[in-house]
């Protein structure tokens, strides 16, 4: 693991002790879920702990709300929560708080560029989500889109998707693996979300931890107190990071938590 000098140090007030960081934000695949996509009882036992202390654990994550969701049941969250790489911003688990849209014109425009390169494409939208498989084009005008995305193995499509996509402007480009692309508008992605959040419970940037592995984190490690990148995160990521902890198979979380939020426990 990669220390610095934002290591946490409990202090004492009025008797007690204050946390330095009073919010975990936490990715969920490749970060929160290890590769079978669960969330080990390691870790879990960590969040816990956390949470009981008072730091508001926060999933922030590009799922949607309906695949976010069970995951904050088995943990016990009831607080707020950032989706689709912050189109979606919820004040618990079930209030919507903030709800960012694509124009529609934009969502056709970029269904238009993966027919011209052949490529796997998928799509969030408030109503659910589609791909190659279940897509309609009678859906652009009776949706309400959320995120775009991408995927290919072939570097060079996805350097010419990615070419057109900055020519058509407005965007918010990221990656959740190194094959795919991300799409949300410009200026929303996870750091945004996490500043919402802030807002909603009083907390300042600098109270917070961001945990992630990939690029659509990337916003929110560089702007949070604390950047956590995974063992297993993209070079880009762990070279802007605050910390490397271990990998989303070993406890890269409960790590940090035990380390940083909760020393001496």
């Amino acid at each position: 693991m990669k220390w610095n000098s934002k290591s946490l140090k409990r202090t004492e007030q009025n008797g007690g002790l204050l946390l330095k960081y009073k919010l975990l934000a936490l990715d969920m695949d490749g970060t929160l879920l290890n590769d079978n996509h669960q969330i080990s009882p390691e870790t879990e036992k960590w969040i816990r702990k956390a949470a009981a202390a008072g730091v508001h654990v926060c999933l922030s994550t590009g799922r949607g709300y309906n695949e976010a969701a069970p995951f904050g049941v088995q943990l016990g969250l009831e607080t707020p929560m950032i989706t689709v790489n912050g189109s979606e911003i919820w004040k618990s688990p079930h209030e919507l708080y903030h709800r960012e849209l694509f124009d529609k014109e934009i969502i056709a425009r970029m269904y238009d560029i993966s027919q011209e390169h052949g490529v796997w494409f998928w799509a969030y939208s408030v109503e659910g989500s589609y791909n190659e498989n279940n897509w309609d084009p009678g859906l652009l005008e009776v949706n309400q889109w959320l995120k775009f995305g991408y995927h290919t193995e072939d570097d060079e499509i996805r350097h010419s998707i990615m070419m057109r996509l900055q020519d058509l402007g407005g965007l918010e480009i990221t990656n959740s693996s190194p094959y795919n692309l991300e799409i949300n508008p410009a200026g929303i992605n996870k750091a945004s979300g996490i500043r919402t959040v802030c807002k909603l419970l009083g907390i300042d940037m600098s109270e917070t931890v961001a945990i992630g592995d990939s690029l659509n984190d990337l916003a929110a490690i560089q702007a949070a107190g604390l950047g956590v990148a995974m063992g297993n995160a993209q070079i880009a990521v762990k070279e802007n990071a605050d910390v490397v902890t271990a990998s989303n198979n070993d406890d890269g979380i409960a790590l940090i938590i035990r380390d940083y939020i909760l020393p001496g426990e």
